[in-house]
Order: C-alpha cells, then sequence, then structure tokens
C-alpha cells in the first residue's frame, strides 16, 4: 500500500477520534479527582467536533483513499452522522443512571468511543480485512460495555454470552471472507471483488459457500433469526445505559457492513443473497414479533421488537436487480435503520428515566399509570409506541410503507403481507404498554427525578419521532440521493 499525506483527509474524522481516545486516556489518569465528568465532557466533545468534521468533508462523490481500502461516500457520510447523533444521545441518556450505580468510570466513556470508532471504520472500509478490523473493534469494546457491572452476574453472563456467540459469528464472517478471497483469485479490496465476480472467471461453488457465511455472520450481528438467541439475554442482562447503546448505533453499522458486503462487493449474486435475506427477514418478522406478545420485562420486549424491525429493514435490500430499483430498496432500508435508531433511543431512554438508584423500571407493569405521575412523559412513550407499532403518522409508519413500496415493486408481494400481518398482531405487545400508561392506577407513585438535560434530550427525541412522521420527506431524500450517488452513478 502507497501512503499518500492526502489520503488523511479523507479520513480526517477516525484519525481525530483515535488521538482523542489518546488523549482522554492520559487526562484521565492524571486528573482522578475529575475524571468521571472530565471524561463525559471530552467524549461528548469528541463525537460533536467528529460530526463537524465527517459534515463538512461530505462529497456528493465516492472517493477512496489508502490505496482503494477506505472508501467516503454518502451513504458512509450520513451513517456516520448517524452513528455520533446515536452515541451523544445514548451516553447523554445514561449518564445519571451509571451515577445511581457508581459506573460512571472513565474506562465507559473510552469504550464507548473505541465502539465508535470500530463502527467507523466499518461504515468507510473498502476492504475485507479493514471490514473486519473495524467489526473486532467496535464488537470487542461492547463485550467489555455489556459485562460493566462487573459485581452483578446477570452483566457478567450476559457479557460472556454475547463474547462467545459474537466469537463464533466473527469466525463464520472470517471463514466467508476467506472463501470469497480464494474465490475470486485472492482480492480483499470490495471493488476488485465485483469486478472478479463481474468477470464470470470465478469458482462459483466456492462462492456461493462463501456467501453463505458472510450472511451468517451479517445476520448474528443485526440480531435476526435464526442468529437472535444471544439479543433478549443481552439487552436484559446489560446496564439499561448499554443497552441504550447496544441497540441503536451498532444497528446502522452493521447495515453498513451488509451494505458494503452484499450490495457493493456481490452485486452479481444478489439473486443468492436476496433469497437468504428473503428467508431471514420472514422468520424475523415472524419470531420477533409473536415472541414480544408473551414478554413482561420490556427490555426484553424491546429486544423481540428489534428482531422484528430489523427483518423489516432486511427486505428493504430485497430490491430488484437494476441499479435505480436497487437504490430505491437500499435508500428505504438506511431509512428504516436511521429511524428504529431514534425510536429504540427514546424507548431505552424511557426505561432510564423510570429508573433510579436501588430501582430497575424493566417491567410493562412499571409503566402503569405514568400519565398520572407526569402526562407530557407518557404522551412521549406513547408517540415511541405508535412508531414502532406502525402507526400512522409517526417515523415508524413512513419507515414501514416505505420498505412495503420496495419490496412490491422488487415482487416480493407474499412478504409484504406477511409483515403487515404480523405488524397488526405485534401492535398489541405496543399498545398495551399504552393501556397500563394511561388505564391502570400507579403501583409507584414516587416522582421523577431524572436530570433536567435527560428530560429535555428526551422531549426532544419524542417530538423529532412525530415531526419526522409528518414531514419525512427531507431525510427519505437524503437517502435515496445518497443511495443513487453510490449505486447508480458509482455503479
Amino acid at each position: 500500500m502507497s501512503f499518500d499525506v492526502s489520503n488523511l483527509y479523507s479520513a480526517t474524522a477516525e484519525v481525530f477520534v483515535a488521538i482523542m481516545i489518546l488523549a482522554i486516556m492520559l487526562a484521565t489518569a492524571f486528573a482522578r479527582d475529575i475524571a468521571r465528568g472530565l471524561a463525559y465532557v471530552l467524549t461528548q466533545l469528541t463525537l460533536i467536533v467528529a460530526t463537524f468534521i465527517t459534515f463538512f468533508t461530505l462529497e456528493a462523490t465516492s472517493d477512496f483513499a489508502f490505496s482503494n481500502m477506505f472508501v467516503r461516500d454518502p451513504p458512509g457520510g450520513i451513517l456516520k452522522l448517524m452513528v455520533y447523533l446515536s452515541m451523544m444521545v445514548a451516553l447523554l441518556y445514561g449518564r445519571g443512571y451509571l451515577a445511581d450505580r457508581k459506573l460512571d468510570r472513565p474506562e465507559y466513556y473510552l469504550l464507548a468511543l473505541l465502539t465508535t470508532l470500530g463502527m467507523m471504520v466499518m461504515i468507510t472500509a473498502n476492504h475485507l480485512l479493514i471490514l473486519y478490523v473495524g467489526l473486532e473493534m467496535m464488537s470487542l469494546a461492547l463485550y467489555a460495555l455489556v459485562a460493566f457491572d462487573r459485581d452483578t452476574a446477570r452483566s457478567t453472563e450476559a457479557g460472556m454470552k454475547y463474547f462467545v456467540l459474537g466469537a463464533l459469528a466473527s469466525g463464520l464472517l472470517l471463514y466467508g471472507m476467506s472463501m470469497i478471497y480464494g474465490a475470486t483469485g485472492g482480492s480483499l479490496e470490495l471493488s476488485a471483488v465485483h469486478q472478479a465476480v463481474a468477470s464470470k472467471g470465478v469458482d462459483k461453488t466456492v462462492l456461493l459457500f462463501g456467501l453463505v457465511f458472510l450472511v451468517a455472520g451479517i445476520s448474528f450481528k443485526l440480531g435476526v433469526a435464526p442468529f437472535h438467541m444471544w439479543v433478549p439475554d443481552v439487552y436484559q442482562g446489560s446496564p439499561t445505559a448499554v443497552t441504550l447503546i447496544l441497540s441503536s448505533a451498532p444497528k446502522l453499522a452493521a447495515f453498513a457492513l451488509a451494505l458494503r458486503l452484499l450490495a457493493s462487493a456481490l452485486p452479481e449474486l444478489a439473486g443468492h443473497w436476496q433469497s437468504m435475506l428473503l428467508f431471514v427477514a420472514a422468520m424475523s418478522i415472524v419470531l420477533g414479533n409473536l415472541a414480544a406478545l408473551i414478554q413482561h420485562n420490556i427490555k426484553r420486549m424491546l429486544a423481540y421488537s428489534g428482531i422484528s424491525h430489523m427483518g423489516f429493514m432486511l427486505m428493504g435490500l430485497l430490491s430488484g436487480g437494476e441499479a435505480s430499483a436497487a437504490a430505491t430498496g437500499y435508500s428505504s432500508a438506511m431509512f428504516y435503520a436511521i429511524s428504529y435508531a431514534l425510536m429504540t433511543l427514546a424507548a431505552f431512554g424511557m426505561v432510564v428515566l423510570l429508573s433510579r438508584e436501588g430501582f430497575e423500571a424493566e417491567n410493562i407493569e412499571d409503566f402503569k399509570g405514568l400519565n398520572r405521575r407526569n402526562p407530557w412523559f407518557a404522551l412521549l412513550m406513547l408517540f415511541v409506541m405508535f412508531s414502532m407499532a406502525g402507526i400512522p403518522f409517526f417515523v415508524g409508519f413512513f419507515a414501514k410503507f416505505s420498505v412495503l413500496q420496495a419490496v412490491i415493486q422488487a415482487g416480493h408481494f407474499w412478504i409484504a403481507v406477511l409483515a403487515v400481518t404480523m405488524s397488526l398482531i405485534g401492535a398489541f405487545y405496543y399498545l398495551r404498554v399504552v393501556k397500563f400508561m394511561y388505564f391502570d392506577e400507579p403501583v409507584d407513585n414516587t416522582p421523577l427525578n431524572a436530570s433536567g438535560e435527560l428530560q429535555v434530550m428526551l422531549s426532544l427525541n419524542g417530538v423529532a419521532i412525530a415531526l419526522l412522521g409528518l414531514m419525512p420527506g427531507t431525510l427519505l431524500k437524503w437517502c435515496e440521493g445518497a443511495m443513487r450517488a453510490a449505486f447508480v452513478v458509482g455503479g
């Protein structure tokens, strides 16, 4: 690989975040008395500056660097911006929760930034090994975060389970990459893999076996059936502040992983991987909704709900083979991933809001009578539940509508019917939470004692879900424009 200083311009945000991780590590080591507050402030500052860097270096076309191992394109830019936003909101929501449980240590914020850096590398990688390095950087930091409350058996058990199954999924993904590498004559760069497959001079059998392993690894990282077994246990076992992170930004990075490996590197095999994703999406929508119906723990309910939502997101990747149709499907999938991140942040933010020192608001019954305790936050939770259920006019409705349009145009009418049917069934467990909030007597009359910044951000989060539902056009156009730039102009 030839190195050119100009390459650093394309990777300015990644280099800045990496430097700030080292700076925060040193600063908190020498300022132990104020380490907790300092780490939080510097982490948020890092994410804000990275947002500005990414925004002002965003280009309308694809730009390659580091011998084509790194790509800066519109889809990657939008996904990185949403990752920063998700991490900033998740860290803000979780700060008071961590402080109440004596978990707000500098290491937490360093691990959060390492997770962010791993996601940034995944999103901008144009090389199989770089993708894997970013994935492992994100995953290893997440394993530590899940087990961060090391004095609690439930947290350490969740961390161990996530680590073992995550290592298995990473092995599957790496094995698939090695088979792709062998089948394409030693190609690691994604564009070179694409060209090798398009030339037809490859071992089709080995290539398809590698594709199966790739789809399995991607499915695990997205937490979709039949690779979902870790999701409910890890969501429930993690501290809620960690579940906030786990349920939002990594989903955006996993979507980028699917986009790079399948849509960018292997579009010639779209018929094969779309058939696999069709089965995975259908299974996820059915299992996620049916399993969520019987949950009493809201973190487990939202985990199974998330499996269903990721099934919907995968439906967007099932568009036709033509570039324009593919761009429409991919843009609907991106819009869905972003919408889900906003909804799940607000949902788990409400769980944090109701929790306090010595009490975890993890049961659905803990939301009983919330309207009498605080009508405003009950209304916000109603926005979130209605949006997740796909009820007009919230952002979740338009996310589902855009995906359904894409799959119907692609000719997959049966899965659209299945998705609508399961959404109607799944509306029950969302409306059950609303029923508890508005029609049941409160089981706890303790005043909501959350910080002002949490209440303000949660209010903005809930209002954004409603406003994006009323005016989804701008975000939809951004997503569609980005995908057209990457998959029509760029081919």
